[in-house]
């Protein structure tokens, strides 16, 4: 199971964290990922991770996302995190974590082959 959580309203220019605690299984297991829709738009990838016994396998960023998106994720705490700096309004969307044991580099942009999905946190960029 995952549950996000963090999102909120937040000024232009601002930063927010957004966490993704895992139960079930644990992050060490799974390719973890954000994703996001935006109102109007289709859902699009922002960043995915993949780490075992606390080393990162790889990380990754959909274009246009490294420099102000940084994903990580916690092995003691069992969870993934999205740090999101400069915000704009056009990052105003639902932002979704999801997870998956057979995701790896080739695929990771997939919102198809992840298993499992949170139900999504609200981050509303505006002033």
């Amino acid at each position: 199971q995952l549950v996000e959580s963090g999102g909120g309203l937040v000024q232009p220019g601002e930063s927010r964290t957004l966490s993704c605690a895992v139960s079930g299984a644990t992050v060490g297991s799974m390719s973890m990922a954000w994703f996001r829709r935006a109102p109007g738009k289709e859902r699009e990838g922002v960043a995915g991770i993949r780490t075992s016994a606390g080393h990162l396998m790889w990380r990754n960023y959909a274009p246009g996302m490294a420099g102000r998106f940084t994903i990580s994720s916690d092995g003691v705490e069992n969870a993934v995190f999205l740090r999101m700096t400069n915000l704009k309004p056009e990052d105003t969307a639902v932002y979704y974590c999801a997870a998956d044991a057979h995701v790896g580099q080739s695929n990771w942009l997939q919102a198809g082959v992840y298993d499992s999905w949170g139900q999504g946190t609200q981050v509303t960029v505006s002033s």
